[in-house]
């Protein structure tokens, strides 16, 4: 049962429709699925031992890297119990997209910070149609009572 049980969590992270990334504590990737291939336009030998830098847009780049230094340094991270982000992500292209994700911390056999691994799905169209939605809704909106 443990063989396929293996097998199954390898499938499972292999072929999910989600990114499935694992970065190690220096933040180059070290795990890219076939659903990180599909978002963001790299294959997994273009993106292995690459910085997260290829995947997060020039100006958040400073803020993302503080927190996650923060993370491997102390264990903690305000988003560590499956609360789910949003930010924008970056493609290959250069197209901006917007993303949904979780995180989990990576510690080695003796408790230390290792890496993170985030499962992350592209939300591109919902963002721009709730956008599109918010447009309309204030367009339709009484003004100057």
């Amino acid at each position: 049962m443990a063989a396929d049980l293996s097998q199954a969590f390898e499938t499972i992270v292999r072929d999910a429709a989600d990114a499935v990334i694992v970065a190690d504590e220096r933040g180059l990737i070290r795990l890219w699925n076939r659903g990180a291939e599909r978002i963001f336009g790299y294959g997994e030998s273009e993106a292995l031992g690459c910085s997260l830098d290829l995947i997060i847009p020039e100006r958040l780049r400073e803020r993302h890297w503080e927190g996650y230094r923060r993370v491997m340094e102390t264990g903690q991270s305000r988003y560590g119990d499956g609360e789910l982000l949003a930010v924008p992500g970056m493609r290959k292209d250069g197209q901006r997209i917007s993303l949904e994700f979780t995180i989990v911390a990576l510690r080695d056999e003796s408790g230390r910070m290792s890496g993170m691994a985030a499962v992350m799905r592209d939300v591109t169209a919902r963002f721009e149609e709730m956008r599109a939605l918010r447009k309309r809704l204030a367009a339709q909106a009484p003004r100057g009572l």
